[in-house]
């Protein structure tokens, strides 16, 4: 999945040490914020921001591609961020 994001007024979002600066940035935001435990990357990759992990819910995935496209408007974005499968199970393990 990639969505571009939206441009940030003002903001040019083009140069390597800006991208690098806003990618720790959001490194340092979701570390703060109630998505710090999430397993989630922000790498720069050919020119774009990848952002891949996995969350426990729909609703952590919403805040966290809110967050992303927040903090890297005006920036190529590509996300490979899946909920993980939370569901009790269906039937009894046997235990050998």
């Amino acid at each position: 999945m990639s969505e571009p994001a939206a441009p940030r007024p003002g903001d040019p979002g083009g140069s390597a040490e800006n991208v690098e600066y806003r990618v720790a940035h959001l490194h340092d935001r979701l570390a703060a914020e109630e998505l710090g435990e999430l397993g989630v990357r922000a790498e720069v990759r050919a020119g774009a921001v990848v952002v891949t992990g996995t969350v426990p819910s729909a609703q952590c995935r919403e805040t966290l591609l809110r967050t992303v496209h927040e903090e890297l408007a005006g920036l190529a974005v590509h996300t490979d961020v899946v909920v993980a499968e939370a569901a009790s199970p269906d039937h009894a393990e046997e235990l050998s």
